[in-house]
């Protein structure tokens, strides 16, 4: 369709030029469809806007997983699921259910405490923080890590959908930790869970909807919590994790034994910071401020001479992130070393494909935080399949670039990557532009 004559060809031109400009300038400031343009938004309004991510979408189109934030049970149609669930009945103790739902979803097990053995047959940690199972063949849970004067730095509760500003603050620092991320949440924010790959975190489980109990859900309901969270993470990430974190810590030796069966290490901890409980109860911000300050003064006073230790901590809300950055300063004073789950305990293959690796321990703290930092993200609507092999890519379908080295190299990465994608979308629009001009 041609425009009114009264357009010269200079103006044209002009109309066009602004047109571009105005159009390269919404795009970056908008960009709302690569784990770069994402990562460059600030203001946390605009990050917690709910975007489109096709590989995700068509994943639930197709049926594939739960419905998120309800307890996962096994998709009638997944045959896959279906098969490994069979594969490991045999793994599975007969360990009944604690309590009795819905009451027991929510912690409440009043009425099934009063006769649970003292002597806890289950190693049940919400009675008595048992962390060595009692069940043969199962490994000790990490409470702690083994490396004197070592913080094992970790956050429950991702991706959140506002957590630029602290994987900023992280990179600024080149400090990597551990992230317990919610299936759910994954699904609601790819490419926020995209972020913690390329920043060179490592990526734990924490189960699909984070119900306060583990114990007190059927052995498929566990399976499925584990699984479809193990699922979502590949398809969006492209890496399969093996570990996990039980939501309040509760465990026992069936749902360990579960996910021990799936290839996950049970990861707990020693002193919790109660930073997600602020605002709750009588938990005000100076006790969480009270519990960073009596782990800072522990590790001053040589506690952790012998073998390092664990907080639990999140990155749930702005005051649990903003918690983290506020005694970030004084924990790397106290501790001599900082470092995620994985590295504390030399895990350097910490996900299924081998495409993807943490440093040793060693390598770490002699400064080399990232060995290789970036995989090839998932296939335009494709839904991998945990340990299937479906070839990853890019939500546009391309082959997303890979990168490695430390995150001041992943930030210019990013930089350089955007300013090219705008270029070229700038160009195609002036094309486009002229065209109707013509």
């Amino acid at each position: 369709m041609r425009l009114p004559s009264l357009f010269t060809s200079q103006a044209a031109i002009n109309s066009a030029l602004i047109a571009t400009t105005l159009f390269i300038s919404s795009t970056s400031a908008q960009d709302r469809t690569t784990e770069q343009g994402e990562a460059s938004i600030t203001d946390p309004n605009q990050e917690c806007t709910a975007y489109y991510y096709q590989p995700v979408s068509a994943a639930i189109a197709a049926n594939e997983f739960p419905p998120i934030w309800t307890v996962a049970t096994i998709v009638s149609s997944d045959t896959n699921a279906q098969a490994k669930y069979q594969s490991i009945q045999s793994q599975i103790p007969n360990i009944a259910p604690k309590g009795t739902q819905p009451a027991s979803l929510m912690g409440d097990f009043s009425n099934f405490t009063p006769t649970y053995p003292s002597s806890d047959p289950d190693c049940w940690w919400t009675f008595d923080q048992c962390i060595t199972p009692k069940l043969a063949g199962l490994p000790p849970d990490l409470a702690v890590v083994p490396e004197p004067d070592t913080l094992g730095y970790g956050f429950d509760d991702g991706p959140n959908c506002s957590h630029n500003v602290f994987y900023n603050f992280l990179s600024q620092n080149n400090q990597k930790a551990t992230m317990f991320y919610i299936g759910s949440n994954v699904m609601d924010w790819p490419l926020e869970a995209q972020r913690a790959l390329a920043d060179g975190h490592e990526i734990c489980v924490h189960t699909w909807s984070h119900r306060y109990s583990m114990t007190a859900l059927t052995n498929d309901e566990v399976f499925a919590e584990f699984y479809y969270t193990m699922e979502a993470i590949k398809l969006v990430t492209g890496v399969t994790p093996t570990c996990w974190r039980p939501p309040f810590g509760d465990v026992d030796d069936r749902v360990r034994a579960i996910a021990h069966a799936l290839g996950l290490r049970t990861i707990i901890w020693k002193y919790d910071s109660n930073d997600w409980r602020a605002g709750t109860g009588n938990i005000t911000s100076a006790n969480v401020d009270q519990n960073y300050e009596d782990l800072i003064t522990r590790a001053q006073n040589g506690t952790f001479a012998t073998a390092g230790t664990i907080m639990l901590t999140h990155e749930l809300n702005n005051f649990t992130m903003s918690e983290a950055v506020k005694f970030y300063a004084q924990l790397k004073a106290a501790f001599k070393y900082i470092v995620p789950m994985g590295v504390a305990t030399n895990q350097t293959q910490p996900y299924v494909e081998t495409t993807y690796s943490l440093p040793s321990f060693e390598q770490y703290i002699s400064g080399t935080t990232t060995i290789s930092n970036g995989v090839p993200l998932p296939t335009d609507g494709s839904s991998s399949s945990t340990g299937s092999g479906s070839s990853p890519g890019s939500s546009s379908g391309s082959s997303s670039g890979t990168s490695s080295g430390s995150s001041s190299t992943g930030t210019a990465s990013r930089a350089s990557s955007d300013g090219l994608g705008m270029l070229a979308a700038g160009a195609a629009f002036v094309g486009f532009a002229m065209k109707l001009l013509a």
